[in-house]
């Protein structure tokens, strides 16, 4: 199910991607996403139970959610220290002139490092995620981002420890059976 979610909502996506508008959602519309997000592999019976709405009713509020662009694909968590790239680093990169996402796409696409590109308003031009094995590897990612033609300059900044709000996913405790 979670796979068939994952191809509706990328072709809703690509329908809904150029309207920007706010779509209205009520509190129930809230409490799916905030649950999918704490574990898109729910089924549609223990969302309705948490929302009290049958499974088909959520099954269509979900879809709903999709179709609107609301809810634009699903993702996998991954630990990325047992997956063998335990530093995660951003780097600042500043260009010559305005700065250029086409461009910077080009190099990130080459580096399996790069987890995603932020474009931003002022100093600096962007700023590059990675996640890379050890140090040496950032000190070459960080390298290859330096050649491009444009770039004037980098800063990089490790990260020693993280916090985030839907990233995490945290089991819930098992129900408590009564004999």
């Amino acid at each position: 199910m979670a796979i068939q979610r994952t191809e509706h909502a990328r072709r809703s996506q690509s329908l809904y991607s150029c309207s920007m508008s706010a779509v209205d959602l009520d509190q129930t519309d809230h409490k799916i996403i905030e649950l999918l997000s704490q574990n898109a592999r729910r089924t549609m019976a223990d969302i309705g139970e948490k929302v009290s709405l049958s499974a088909s009713a959520v099954t269509r509020r979900i879809e709903r959610l999709e179709r609107s662009g609301v809810i634009a694909g699903y993702t996998v968590v991954v630990d990325h220290r047992k997956a063998g790239r335990p530093i995660q680093a951003f780097t600042e990169v500043r260009f010559a002139g305005t700065a250029d996402l086409k461009e910077i796409k080009e190099t990130a696409i080459q580096l399996p490092e790069v987890q995603a590109v932020f474009t931003t308003a002022g100093d600096p031009d962007a700023l590059v995620w990675l996640q890379v094995p050890d140090v040496e590897r950032l000190g070459q990612v960080i390298e290859q981002l330096r050649r491009r033609g444009r770039v004037t300059g980098t800063k990089t900044l490790i990260v020693l420890d993280t916090w985030s709000r839907h990233r995490v996913f945290e089991p819930e405790p098992a129900p408590v059976r009564r004999s």
